[in-house]
């Protein structure tokens, strides 16, 4: 199938898995940001998106198109360096019109991926892997899977988790304004026009998105030096 065999199959289904997971973090900030207007509301939709049926379809659905995605970067990745051969160990001038961004996209790949171990060890790991671990029998404290607002403060109050989500947060940052832009131009969006006009939005999106977690991190980091509570 030309999707999985050929390197144009293979970027579209890079484009395609990164649109959704794009889509996906768009909803995750929304989320994130009722926790700084009413921690309630956020409880209930971490309970509303616990170990339920169509929650687990939806975390196994993302966890497949990442999967995918980090798989076929990889690929995508190995194929350019033997299609480069040799040359590859050459040293030669940096063209000035090739994004930064586009030269390191493994690197920051590799630490968007360890991020994303992370966050899953805080929050997931401690909120629905306990609810389903308990649905097949095993005995786990569940005491506060629900509460979303608890875990947030446990991991922001500690210096050493708000440093690595930074660090995290701005590697996603890069990757995202490369990738939304090329995500576009490998679907066909690339005429001349607007080729610039995607990299604007893309540029805008990927900044209000990222700040929009970013100010999550920073606001419960801050809350809890004021409390006297970080570590």
């Amino acid at each position: 199938m030309w999707l999985f065999n050929s390197s144009i199959g293979r970027k579209v289904v890079m484009s395609v898995t990164g649109i959704a997971l794009i889509l996906f973090l768009t909803f995750h900030m929304c989320m994130n940001l009722v926790a700084l207007f009413s921690g309630d509301a956020y409880n209930l939709i971490c309970e509303f998106l616990g170990a339920n049926w169509y929650a687990l379809v939806a975390t196994a659905g993302l966890a497949g198109l990442a999967v995918l995605h980090i798989v076929y970067a990889f690929i995508l990745t190995a194929q350019n360096r033997k299609a480069r051969g040799e040359n590859r160990y050459e040293v030669t001038a940096r063209n000035s019109k090739v994004e930064w961004a586009s030269q390191n996209m493994l690197v920051l790949g590799i630490i968007v991926v360890l991020g994303l171990f992370l966050h899953l060890f805080n929050f997931w790991a401690k909120m629905q892997l306990p609810e389903v671990l308990h649905m097949m029998g095993a005995d786990v404290d569940l005491a506060n899977v629900t509460n979303g607002v608890y875990h947030i403060e446990q991991t922001f109050g500690c210096w050493a988790y708000v440093a690595a989500y930074v660090v995290w947060l701005v590697a996603l940052w890069f990757h995202l304004t490369h990738g939304f832009w090329s995500a576009l131009q490998t679907l066909g969006w690339n005429g001349k026009t607007w080729f610039c006009r995607w990299k604007v939005i893309g540029i805008a999106y990927t900044t209000l998105l990222i700040l929009g977690f970013l100010v999550v991190v920073l606001w419960f980091a801050a809350k809890a030096w004021c409390c006297g509570a970080c570590c």
